[in-house]
């Protein structure tokens, strides 16, 4: 099991929430911090709920949203599964497919692959296949269930309520075979995306060049993702923000740098594709390509673009600053970190194309 960190903030530590009881009484491993180096390789135990090995990932301190990752073992099946809580599912590694259905209704299939992406509709009967006779399959599932089983004290309700959401889920034919809609300059809708890697994405220099798209999936209300990308030689502005984001790395390497106000000493967290990390609340982080392509990743969170800001937000003032929204300028940065990027990229044989920023005089 991996250990957590302290709580940074400062804070005295919670007791144990009913979530958190409830991950404990599920007899699975437990990986919490900040990151995790690889989905891929991570030690998983059989889960009798899903009839597959699984481990939860519970990363930064947080009580709005938690992981699970479920392999399928070559032609396998999971077993039934419905909750209250939403979900939205990514496809490690392999293919397969899911079967959604509601209470007496027929089933609707979908086939996925690697880097696949839906969300199962809320409360409704689906059931995940394994569709290689040779190759085990990794499922990799961020959802809100904290929020819902700490709201009604009860898991078994959680995963046992009969209610049909028909006005979410009606078993249209085009409900996974709609490609989707544009609901925004860079918001799309949609039900399934057979693969994020290979997603158009739209023009974001907010925090540093880069493209970008948010998703709004399977009519959810609080679970979406976002896929960002920003070229070899460059690197995000440091932001901050609410707790309730699983940032994947989709492709290249790199790191980021995570620290909270007042702090001297950054933590690095190192990546590669399959790594996941997850800033925690108000906590500031920055991401740097040190490779010499592309870097991708895919954040699965908690906020739903047009819905409102991220939760936790609201009680921090500072969240409404230029600096909060768009990220610390380059020239306002710490010398140091523009030196130890060229640094790492010398050492992976990449360019720097990011100028070195004017620094502000003190």
């Amino acid at each position: 099991m991996a250990e957590g960190q302290q709580n940074g903030s400062g804070q005295r530590p919670r007791q144990p929430s009913a979530f958190q009881r409830w991950l404990e009484s599920e007899g699975l491993p437990i990986y919490r911090g900040s990151s995790i180096p690889d989905l891929s390789s991570l030690e998983l135990k059989p889960w009798p709920r899903m009839g597959q090995p699984a481990a939860f990932v519970s990363l930064a301190d947080q009580e709005e949203d938690s992981g699970v990752v479920v392999e399928i073992a070559p032609g396998g099946h999971t077993e039934v599964q419905h909750h209250l809580f939403e979900s939205v599912v990514y496809v490690v590694d392999g293919r397969g497919a899911t079967s959604f259905w509601q209470d007496g209704g027929r089933k609707q299939t979908v086939e996925w692959q690697r880097g696949s992406l839906f969300a199962p509709p809320l409360n409704c009967h689906y059931q995940h296949y394994n569709l290689d006779g040779q190759a085990p399959v990794r499922l990799f599932a961020v959802g809100n269930a904290p929020v819902l089983i700490n709201l009604f004290y009860d898991a078994d309700f959680v995963f046992n309520c009969p209610y049909a959401f028909t006005t979410r889920y009606a078993m249209d034919d085009s409900y996974f075979a709609d490609p989707g809609r544009s609901i925004g300059q860079r918001d799309w809708q949609t039900n399934f995306i057979p693969d994020v890697r290979a997603f158009k994405l739209v023009d974001w220099s907010e925090r540093g060049t880069s493209t970008t798209m948010n998703f709004r999936l399977g009519n959810n209300t609080q679970m979406a993702a976002h896929i960002s990308e920003f070229p070899p030689g460059h690197y995000k502005k440091a932001h901050r923000h609410g707790v309730g984001a699983h940032v994947i790395i989709l492709n290249g390497v790199g790191y980021s740098k995570l620290w909270f106000d007042g702090e001297k000493e950054l933590r690095r967290v190192d990546w590669k594709d399959g790594a996941v990390l997850s800033p925690k609340e108000m906590e500031y982080h920055q991401h740097f390509n040190t490779g010499p392509t592309p870097a991708r990743y895919l954040a699965l969170r908690f906020g739903v673009p047009g819905i409102g800001r991220s939760p936790g937000t609201e009680r921090n003032a500072a969240w409404n600053t230029v600096a909060e929204m768009e990220g610390i300028p380059y020239e306002l940065e710490n010398p140091a970190i523009y030196e130890a990027y060229v640094e790492s990229c010398r050492r992976n044989g990449a360019e720097v194309l990011l100028p070195r920023p004017a620094y502000a005089r003190a």
